[in-house]
């Protein structure tokens, strides 16, 4: 990465780098770009266009969703390998977790939600969810009670926006419910209201279906399928464990 290459570069310039990042499959050069143009752009108090918004995300999510892929793996590994070793490499990838999480973090409260802050739009849910996300990513592997409470807050936030501005089908406030509802299922251990809150969210879109457009169709019955099947494996689960204990 070359982390000096595009200083001072104008909005244009750094949105046309952000898309050649992204074909090329540089995220972490892409994280570099989209970072200045959020930082620029907020400070002229200019909203992200969905572009430039969707660029942000998918440079992060590629670079985090990598490393995160990389604990997952470590952390389940065991056999044939020096317990001290693995130990170090895990804490390793750990620390570049932590300040990749922090790093989006910063950008997104110090200039995005800012910007967006009682807009009540689908960009202040986005980016509430957004950080949401980050918070409880760190929540995975950190031990600090402030994550998990971070996360649980930013998306009741989330939330309170989405049923004041978007309709019971739209992606982003279905995106938003299923990943509170994953948040209170592996983070916050309160399986009843990942049910509760994912069935919300799938029943109340399934009864304005007609409603969806051509545009996000795909999207929205995409999430709705993933809200189900959560449903159908967390309902699974709660049986298997009642089974046991009696």
């Amino acid at each position: 990465m070359l982390p000096k290459f595009g200083t001072g570069l104008d909005v244009e310039k750094l949105l046309a780098l952000s898309r050649i990042a992204e074909t090329a499959e540089r995220y972490e050069d892409m994280c570099e770009f989209t970072s200045r143009l959020v930082v620029e752009r907020c400070n002229k108090k200019e909203e992200l266009s969905v572009e430039e918004r969707n660029l942000l995300s998918v440079a992060f999510k590629n670079v985090i969703g990598s490393k995160r892929a990389s604990w997952r793996t470590l952390n389940a590994e065991s056999a044939n390998v020096d317990t001290n070793i693995l130990e170090k490499y895990k804490n390793c990838v750990e620390g570049e977790l932590k300040a990749k999480c922090k790093e989006v973090l910063k950008l997104l409260e110090d200039h995005l939600l800012l910007l967006y802050k009682g807009k009540e739009s689908e960009s202040e849910v986005f980016y509430l969810k957004m950080c949401a996300d980050y918070y409880r990513y760190l929540a995975e592997f950190c031990n600090d009670d402030s994550y998990p409470q971070k996360a649980e807050k930013m998306y009741s936030d989330a939330m309170t926006v989405a049923k004041q501005s978007l309709n019971e089908t739209h992606p982003t406030r279905l995106g938003l419910a299923l990943n509170y509802s994953v948040c209170y299922y592996e983070i916050l251990k309160e399986p009843d209201k990942a049910c509760n809150l994912a069935k919300e969210a799938f029943d109340g879109a399934i009864s304005k279906l007609d409603t969806l457009n051509d545009s996000s169709y795909k999207d929205s019955t995409l999430i709705m399928q993933l809200l189900r099947d959560n449903l159908t494996l967390w309902t699974s689960d709660t049986a298997e464990e009642e089974n046991e204990e009696n």
